[in-house]
């Protein structure tokens, strides 16, 4: 598949790497070439230098054989404009990324269509409905839905109180199991473990589930889920501006912000919400602001660090729930092993929602990337592929991933040793990154 990114900055280039080790066929447009040098030669993709606005640039990367064409500058008119160009030119589904709720709407969304634009992605919007989520189910690290939301990833730290810890996998019950463990983060790396791993205190673990089976995982864990009605926010930013916006009616929202002027402007858009002027790492005015009393904390500084140690400064005070942005991805593992509760990236938001479009559009498979680094994929069983040839004890699976679930009839059921596979399945699958084309020629 041709993928045209027009845009080498965090999100684009972010997007490119990804998609360089899934063995497509990536071209990284941009008219900076400082940004286009910062792409390691290692990446399997090329680069062009020039306008993304630019119809002899777009013609030089023959953007009419483009399967996809993702349009992700800082400007947002400059991304719907170079989709147009690139539709009109030929290719066969563009994406632009955008900073504006109003062109979600659905009554605008179909003259952007006629304009050249088949997706968008709002990255500030994702996050905000991220947040969203973590604050509804604080228990949890991680949380996402596949096949419809009729099954659940959902990613948990335990503690000593879990059932779970120091329990050997193939120990497990095998009758009436109702998750399926995909993934172990420990530390810095990804396990996709085996029947002779254990689990260990401060892991990070993936389960499957269904929606049934919810609160008898979250027992196991030896988790309690908080209902959040107070929520604090460090740093007016668009983010924090969006969240507010969709769930001021939701939660009591107090936002803090150095800058007088944005304080000021928030007053303004957010009249639901209590806007105070100072700085939330200073720890006095958490107290004269009573942090003690809410029952959630969102740091959406521009500074990860800041962000980071903010949310365990909130944690020593007791606030139940912490969210954090960390945008570098270097950081995000560190995060993950702090007791911050969730970290949010926008980079990695936007490029689940990309993934899902690419696979949307080959026999609309779906996909999502909620870690740095590792995949989880839904995928559509072909006539004749390998994992249909056995039981899944048996097909000699390469090391790196596991079949969690299976969708056959609109039955979903999790896998197993016995679980034999059928043409027209739906198998969700967890593996590392960068692994996921090697994993797609086995359902193929």
């Amino acid at each position: 598949m041709k993928i045209v990114i027009a845009g080498a900055g965090e999100v684009g280039t972010h997007l490119a790497k990804l998609l360089s080790n899934e063995d497509q066929d990536i071209i990284l447009i941009d008219s900076d070439q400082d940004s286009l040098d910062h792409i390691d030669s290692n990446y399997n993709l090329m680069t062009y230098n020039g306008s993304t606005s630019s119809f002899e640039a777009l013609k030089e990367v023959r953007v009419d054989e483009a399967d996809l064409y993702i349009a992700v500058t800082p400007f947002e008119t400059r991304n719907i404009t170079s989709c147009g160009i690139a539709k009109r030119l030929g290719a066969k589904k563009t994406v632009a990324r955008i900073d504006n709720y109003e062109f979600l709407k659905e009554e605008n969304k179909v003259i952007l269509k006629q304009m050249g634009v088949d997706n968008m992605i709002y990255p500030e919007f994702l996050a905000s409905q991220e947040i969203r989520t973590s604050l509804e189910h604080t228990w949890a690290r991680h949380w996402g839905e596949l096949h419809n939301g009729q099954l659940l990833l959902i990613g948990v730290k335990l503690r000593g109180e879990s059932a779970l810890v120091n329990k050997y996998l193939k120990d497990l019950p095998r009758d009436n199991r109702f998750f399926h463990i995909a993934a172990i983060k420990r530390n810095h790396e990804t396990i996709i473990p085996g029947g002779n791993d254990i689990i260990l205190e401060n892991d990070i673990v993936y389960f499957i589930t269904d929606k049934v089976h919810l609160d008898s995982v979250r027992e196991l864990c030896g988790k309690k889920n908080h209902h959040i009605r107070k929520v604090m926010i460090m740093g007016g930013s668009r983010i924090a501006i969006r969240f507010s916006l969709l769930n001021s009616d939701r939660f009591q929202i107090k936002i803090i912000d150095p800058d007088m002027d944005l304080c000021e402007e928030l007053a303004y858009r957010l009249p639901n919400c209590e806007i105070v002027h100072g700085d939330a790492r200073d720890i006095d005015l958490l107290r004269d602001n009573r942090i003690s009393q809410y029952d959630a904390f969102i740091a959406l500084s521009d500074s990860s660090e800041t962000n980071i140690l903010s949310c365990l400064t909130a944690k020593e005070f007791g606030v139940k729930k912490t969210v954090a942005e960390v945008e570098n991805l270097q950081f995000l593992s560190q995060a993950e092993n702090l007791n911050i509760g969730t970290a949010i990236n926008k980079k990695l938001l936007a490029s689940s929602r990309i993934f899902k479009l690419l696979l949307d559009a080959d026999e609309n498979n779906s996909k999502t990337l909620a870690l740095a680094d590792a995949e989880v994929a839904e995928l559509v069983v072909k006539q004749g592929a390998k994992v249909t040839k056995s039981k899944v004890k048996d097909l000699k699976l390469p090391s790196g991933m596991t079949l969690a679930a299976v969708v056959h009839n609109n039955e979903c059921s999790l896998v197993s040793g016995d679980t034999l596979i059928e043409a027209g399945d739906s198998v969700v699958v967890f593996c590392l990154r960068g692994s996921i084309h090697k994993v797609e020629k086995l359902f193929s």
